[in-house]
């Protein structure tokens, strides 16, 4: 087989078997262009009527349609040089390169940065990192064509230049956060937050000489560029280097619990556990009982409680009541339900909330709460805790707040529910019973939530005007609450306004749910599903390439806000469609498998249906439809059984109904080619 390669980044070139095209096969431009479009269009394949308007956009068809086939003719020419004549093909309708033996390095680009997101690894980063060889074809910069996905793939290339400056910060690996801070820097010198980054780690590194320097170059360039000077963060740290009033052992203190609570966020235990261990190295008392609270919830996150324990231990002896007595024990509640000792848990839960209620501040309170959620849970007894706890809140005012920020855990265990095996078909009496109580008593954010999950399980059920209904009635209520809430509601009415065909109605759902997800304390919970639902939105309207933009979104998000597998659990059979719809095989076998896998960890029918969704997408790109037909008619029969008529019927379609050949759902976007040109 033929193997061409295309290079974008940093410059125009294509090889094909390793053999490299002559530039000067390329001096005219129109040639190169038919290769430039199809190598970053879905599919890579495009229409004639595309090219020509794109290329000739200021002639008559017939001309345009004349230039078009010479153009063609002559990329096929310079192929032929290396021998890759037949790698560019076309039929009466559209051009296109074949969906097999072609590398495009923006592809690899992007994949790249997606498998290091997934990994947190830091080697991946690198390798991602080092494939961005330059801004998308320079030689074009003035064509309006270029511009959208230049920048897109320069940011794309900063935001993982950021992630692994983190990483490698919260490992210790100071000398190489510093050279990949220079390189964010450089490629976004006006991202005040990468050159603060840069003078954090020089001042950690005991480099204030060129922390200091670094702070005049932004200041330079931010009056030169910008005409403004640098924020009160930049200001303040560059006062504390230059006077040197902060410590070295006090600046790397902070800085190292800095690090360790941005990677609890992203969901990196060991990242985070090294980072508080090097603050803890750092100080002395008072904070030594905080640090190793932390360093045993990083151990925690990452479902090592035998780690745990010593640092728990470690907490105790050196506390002195207070605030973090109640951390602790919520702590201590969290070691006894990772351990499986769900008395001892409720018992810890139950004193952490006794003692954050005396002497804790409302975010005290909302973590105990969230630890009784937790044991709730896991006992059975979540629907019962909950109207309990709605009965303690509901006549005290001042814990409003509390309440919402306690709700977070209670979407996440109510997405157990609405998706649960004997769970599911009794969440809508028991909501209708939460919102009637929740009014009596005047909990109006219990009530917002209550809507908000009646109105779930009518969507799930295609009930569609009571969902919406339902829906509208949480968003009223939580209007009332200020910009950082609601963005569930207004996803899941996204999501309705997608099942029924509104795609505009859609879009102005996911822009309100978008702009709640950047400010919201739920941003875990939020971005995999907005982005599922922009996934989903896109495969509806025929257009993959948006799918799988949207996938590569939420890997980012993921990265900077953490994920949580249950609340994004849709994202993982709908990526699988996407990828495979592109005909990109070894993506939509991962997201296959992370289906799999969260159908492992949460066993139910609706599930394990979003797993055989998700493998047979996969099996569609490996090329095997039988395979593929079946799978999809397991998910039908599955969401079927869960009570979700929608999504059985859109699995039975992509089967093709019976169980062999090519699923209906993808027809539609690969389209075979007939004959040549």
């Amino acid at each position: 087989m033929t193997h061409m390669r295309i290079q974008l980044l940093g410059g125009f070139q294509v090889s094909v078997d390793g053999t490299p095209v002559d530039a000067a096969a390329w001096r005219r431009k129109k040639p190169a262009a038919v290769l430039k479009f199809l190598s970053v269009a879905p599919g890579h394949r495009l229409h004639r009527e595309q090219l020509q308007d794109s290329l000739w956009p200021e002639l008559a068809p017939d001309a345009a349609g004349a230039n078009l086939r010479k153009a063609v003719f002559l990329a096929r020419r310079a192929l032929a040089g290396v021998g890759g004549e037949h790698v560019l093909s076309s039929d009466i309708d559209s051009v296109w390169l074949p969906r097999d033996g072609v590398d495009i390095d923006v592809n690899q680009f992007r994949d790249a940065v997606s498998r290091a997101r997934r990994t947190a690894d830091v080697e991946e980063y690198q390798r991602a990192v080092g494939l961005y060889a330059g801004e998308l074809l320079p030689e074009d910069r003035y064509e309006d064509w270029t511009e959208a996905l230049r920048d897109e793939l320069r940011l794309e290339y900063v935001a993982a230049l950021e992630e692994l400056c983190g990483l490698l910060g919260s490992r210790g690996e100071l000398a190489t956060a510093i050279d990949v801070a220079r390189m964010a820097v450089v490629a976004e010198p006006l991202r005040e937050a990468n050159s603060v980054a840069l003078i954090r780690l020089l001042a950690l590194a005991g480099r204030r000489g060129e922390a200091l320097r670094a702070f005049e170059y932004l200041r330079t360039v931010l009056d030169t560029e910008l005409g403004t000077a640098p924020g009160p963060a930049a200001q303040r740290l560059f006062e504390e280097i230059r006077s040197g009033q902060v410590l070295d052992a006090e600046l790397a203190a902070g800085e190292w619990e800095r690090v360790g609570d941005l990677r609890m966020l992203a969901g990196d235990a060991m990242g985070a556990a090294s980072a508080f261990e090097s603050a803890r190295a750092a100080v002395n008392e008072p904070a030594v009982v905080r640090l190793e609270r932390k360093i045993a919830d990083a151990w925690l996150m990452g479902h090592r409680p035998d780690l745990a324990r010593r640092h728990l231990e470690d907490a105790e002896r050196h506390l002195d009541g207070g605030p973090e007595q109640a951390r602790l024990l919520r702590s201590r509640a969290n070691h006894a339900w990772e351990t499986g000792d769900i008395p001892a848990a409720k018992a810890y839960a139950e004193q952490a909330r006794e003692v954050a209620f005396a002497v804790g501040s409302p975010e005290d309170v909302a973590a105990a709460n969230e630890a009784m959620a937790i044991v709730w849970h896991f006992t059975g007894a979540w629907r019962e805790g909950f109207a309990a706890e709605l009965e303690v809140l509901a006549g005290d005012a001042a814990n409003a707040d509390v309440l919402s920020r306690v709700l977070d855990i209670h979407h996440c265990i109510g997405q157990y529910h609405l998706y649960g095996d004997g769970l599911s078909d009794s969440v809508e009496d028991y909501a209708r019973r939460i919102i009637a109580r929740a009014e009596q008593v005047g909990a109006a954010r219990a009530a917002a939530f209550a809507w908000c999950l009646l109105g779930e399980s009518l969507l799930l059920q295609s009930r569609w005007d009571e969902a919406a209904a339902c829906l509208e009635a949480s968003c009223d209520l939580h209007a009332g609450f200020g910009s950082k809430s609601g963005g569930l509601p207004w996803q899941r009415r996204a999501e309705l306004a997608v099942c029924v065909g509104a795609f505009d109605d859609a879009s102005a759902a996911l822009r309100r749910a978008t702009a709640i997800a950047t400010v919201s304390p739920m941003a875990c919970h939020l971005w995999g599903r907005i982005y599922a639902t922009r996934a989903f939105m896109a495969l509806e309207q025929g257009d993959p390439a948006g799918a799988v933009s949207a996938v590569r979104a939420a890997a980012a998000a993921a990265a900077r806000y953490g994920d949580c597998q249950s609340c994004s659990a849709l994202l993982n059979p709908v990526a699988a469609e996407a990828f495979a719809s592109m005909g990109d095989a070894a993506n939509a076998a991962v997201y296959a498998a992370a289906a799999a896998q969260v159908g492992r960890l949460f066993a139910s029918s609706a599930w394990s249906a979003m797993a055989e969704s998700g493998a047979g997408a996969a099996a569609f790109a490996a090329g095997d439809g039988a395979r593929a037909s079946a799978r999809f008619e397991a998910a039908a029969a599955l969401y079927h059984r869960a009570g979700q008529p929608f999504w059985a019927e859109r699995a039975m379609r992509a089967s093709g109904g019976n169980g062999q050949g090519t699923p209906r759902s993808y027809v539609r976007r690969r389209q075979l080619p007939s004959r040549q040109e």
